[in-house]
C-alpha cells in the first residue's frame, strides 16, 4: 500500500486555482449625452469577465456595475470608449453627511440629494453628555434637582 500511494501522489493532478475576486459594487460618473453613448458604456462594462449586473443612469451620470471584478478594470474600460474624465462616484447621500454645507462638501454639480465625499470634522462627543445634564436636571424623579422651582 505504501508504494501505491507513493505513486499516486505522482499521477494526481493538482489544479492551482486562482483565488476568485469578492463581490463588488463600483459606482462610476460618467457623462453620457445620448443613447449612443449610454449603449457605448453599458457595451463595454458588460463585456467584463465577472461582470453580474450593469445600471446605467444617464440622468444622474452613474453607472453601477456588480460582479466579481477589479474596480480599476472597470474604469479603465469606461475610459477606452472615448469618456476620459470618467472618475469613481465622488457622491454620498446628503443625509449620510454630519455637515452637507461645508466648505468642500456641497457640489453645485452633484445630483439632487448628494453630495461630495470629503473628510468632515464630526460633532464632538463631549456635547452629548452636557445634553443629558440639561436633561437630568428638570426631571420628575428628582424633585430637589430643579434650582428654579
Amino acid at each position: 500500500m505504501g508504494a501505491l500511494d507513493y505513486l499516486s501522489n505522482f499521477c494526481t493532478v493538482t489544479s492551482t486555482r486562482t483565488k476568485r475576486k469578492p463581490m463588488q459594487t463600483v459606482e462610476i460618473k460618467v457623462r453620457m449625452d445620448c443613447d449612443g453613448c449610454e449603449r457605448r458604456v453599458r457595451n463595454a462594462v458588460t463585456s467584463l469577465k465577472g461582470v453580474k449586473s450593469v445600471e446605467v443612469n444617464r440622468k444622474q451620470s452613474r453607472v453601477i456595475v456588480s460582479g466579481y471584478l477589479d474596480p480599476n478594470k472597470v474604469l479603465k474600460r469606461v475610459r477606452s470608449t472615448g469618456k476620459v474624465r470618467a472618475q469613481f462616484w465622488p457622491y454620498v447621500e446628503q443625509h449620510l453627511v454630519y455637515y452637507p454645507h461645508a466648505s468642500g462638501a456641497y457640489d453645485r454639480r452633484a445630483p439632487s440629494g448628494y453630495v461630495r465625499n470629503v473628510v468632515q470634522a464630526f460633532p464632538a462627543s463631549s456635547n452629548a453628555p452636557a445634553e443629558e445634564n440639561f436633561v437630568s436636571l428638570f426631571s420628575d424623579d428628582n424633585v430637589n434637582a430643579c434650582s428654579i422651582m
